[in-house]
């Protein structure tokens, strides 16, 4: 009888952490999405509250850059300006003496992508961009990028490309490609997106393009 309780217990106890793995599983797909919300400027205490993500409070140890420990969607809050990205694994912000944000850098994205994915994440990116009034910069050296296959072409032979934005006289934005091979998978095409964005000063157009 004894042994029989003994394995009852076992099972009610291997239940009850099924249960609980269910539920969690249940909670993963029901909770909203990780989202940072913020325009640079802004304090940083200001964007961990009107946010929804892991963004940690500040410390004497991560005061200039702290980052999200789960990914996280970006909305871009500006009226004028705003725009938003798919997840980010990759997000960290950058606060200024004041705790004022001065710049962000993300990857949007949860893993490195195929080409496929990974342009349509640029155009959109780009497009969003257009149509909240920034502006490509630097564009003599660092075209706008155009899905096509001289476009596909050159990304898979240099590895990286890469776009300069302005938004009037109040932020600029760094929009990147990057290949990664996997020394053990040179036939993996895997491909890595960073944005950033920052206030003045701003990079200047010496070309005129």
């Amino acid at each position: 009888m004894i042994a029989i309780s003994r394995i009852n217990t076992c099972w009610r106890i291997v239940g009850a952490i099924l249960g609980l793995s269910a539920m969690w599983g249940v909670y993963a797909v029901l909770r909203p999405v990780d989202e940072v919300v913020l325009t640079i400027g802004e304090s940083y205490e200001h964007v961990r509250q009107q946010s929804r993500s892991t963004l940690p409070a500040v410390t004497p140890y991560n005061i200039f850059c702290p980052y999200v420990r789960r990914p996280a969607t970006l909305r871009f809050s500006d009226p004028q300006y705003g725009f938003t990205t798919p997840a980010a694994k990759f997000l960290a912000i950058c606060a200024d003496m004041n705790g004022k944000v001065e710049q962000l850098t993300l990857s949007p994205q949860v893993e490195t992508l195929p080409l496929d994915e990974t342009m349509a994440i640029l155009v959109d990116l780009q497009n969003q961009l257009r149509r909240g009034g920034w502006r490509p910069t630097l564009v003599v050296d660092n075209p706008l990028v155009v899905d096509t296959p001289a476009t596909r072409a050159e990304i898979r032979n240099f590895g990286i490309r890469q776009t300069f934005w302005l938004a009037s006289d109040k932020y600029q934005a760094f929009l990147s490609v990057r290949r990664f091979v996997h020394e053990n998978r040179p036939n993996d095409e895997r491909y890595l997106i960073t944005l950033q964005l920052s206030g003045p000063p701003f990079l200047v157009d010496l070309s005129g393009g």
